[in-house]
């Protein structure tokens, strides 16, 4: 997962620099998924009027005001305007982690408030556990949908760190609240994944489904309960052990959610088929120390033929804090021609 590298791969981002004064027509809101969990979002505008959005989505112990997405998001918005938010757990966002499960609903959330603010196309990239969730939200969440989609998942007991056997129930009605794993519908009011009241009312006119016009995943796993390297056996037990929970809390400032996934979520590589016609382009380090390029290969390999673009980087390691100036540049550029049919 992307911002762990914070306890294990020496992350760049640890020290904050000053913040940059806020361009014109930048703004912050408070968005509210559909669960009802409060996610901080903010939004800076693109190099023109009518430019398209990205939507931003770091990775496992990541936020909006932490540097790498600070850094991404600069690039990202010689391209396009861009819109950041924290997931639950993370930041200033409320709830606690449910390490990729439920964070679909704030992804959605945020694409629906770049959808409110006039922006009729729309990529999100993710990194790492972001990268997980921007497939599942291209999968889950097209235009073609109704609001009546439900995504039905495998095995239960297993959560978190990308599917780990957590302490803690297998989560009844009653432990499936706000910020707990839930089976995952398309919305509680008709809207898909978005509240009638988190944007205003008709902000999002009723029934309208927060897509993707195209997907960038980078850095993400391919499967769940992956224990293969250093870092992930690191990672898992953090989410897993009581302990682990609360170094998370004190030292990496992510509230992780105890409670097992119930049911599993699709998975990544699940998903991948689900996404076309969208396009999709996979980004992955050849020097990753989570995730070793079977990951992506899988991933490339469960979309339909021509349905996915795989970029395997030399010398690029894992996830937003690892990502060249050039390397975020070329995704940005992709991103912007992929949204207007014009795909590299």
């Amino acid at each position: 997962m992307s911002s762990t590298s914070a306890a294990s791969s020496g992350r760049r981002d640890a020290a904050p620099g000053p913040a940059a004064p806020a361009p014109p027509g930048s703004r912050t809101a408070l968005l509210r998924a559909a669960d009802g969990v409060p996610i901080e979002a903010a939004y800076a505008p693109g190099p023109r009027p009518g430019a398209p959005a990205i939507v931003v989505a770091h990775g496992f112990t990541g936020a909006l005001e932490r540097p790498a997405i600070r850094r991404a998001a600069a690039v990202f918005t010689q391209r396009a305007a861009v819109v950041t938010f924290s997931f639950r757990g993370h930041g200033g966002s409320g709830g606690r982690s449910t390490v990729g499960d439920r964070e679909v609903l704030d992804l959605a959330a945020a694409v629906a408030w770049a959808r409110s603010l006039g922006h009729a196309r729309v990529a999100t990239v993710g990194f790492s556990m972001g990268g997980s969730v921007v497939l599942r939200h291209g999968a889950l969440y097209r235009p073609e949908a109704r609001g009546n989609e439900r995504e039905r998942g495998g095995r239960e007991g297993r959560t978190g760190a990308y599917g780990t056997a957590a302490t803690g129930g297998a989560g009844g009605a009653a432990d499936r609240g706000a910020d707990g794993p839930v089976a995952l519908g398309s919305g509680t009011d008709g809207s898909v994944a978005l509240g009638a009241h988190a944007l205003g009312a008709g902000a999002i006119p009723t029934g309208t489904v927060p897509y993707a016009d195209a997907i960038v995943s980078v850095s993400s796993p391919a499967r769940w309960y992956y224990r293969g390297t250093a870092p992930m056996r690191r990672l898992h037990w953090i989410v897993e052990r009581r302990t682990g929970r609360a170094v998370s809390r004190l030292a990496l400032k992510t509230r992780i959610h105890h409670r097992c996934w119930n049911p599993e979520p699709l998975s990544p590589t699940a998903a991948v088929p689900l996404i076309a016609p969208a396009p999709l382009l996979i980004v992955h380090g050849t020097r990753d120390t989570y995730f070793p390029v079977d990951h992506p290969e899988a991933l490339a390999a469960a979309a339909e033929p021509g349905g996915a673009e795989l970029w395997l980087e030399e010398d690029f390691g894992h996830a937003e804090n690892a990502a060249s100036e050039d390397l975020l540049e070329r995704i940005a550029a992709w991103a912007a021609e992929a949204v207007s049919g014009r795909s590299s």
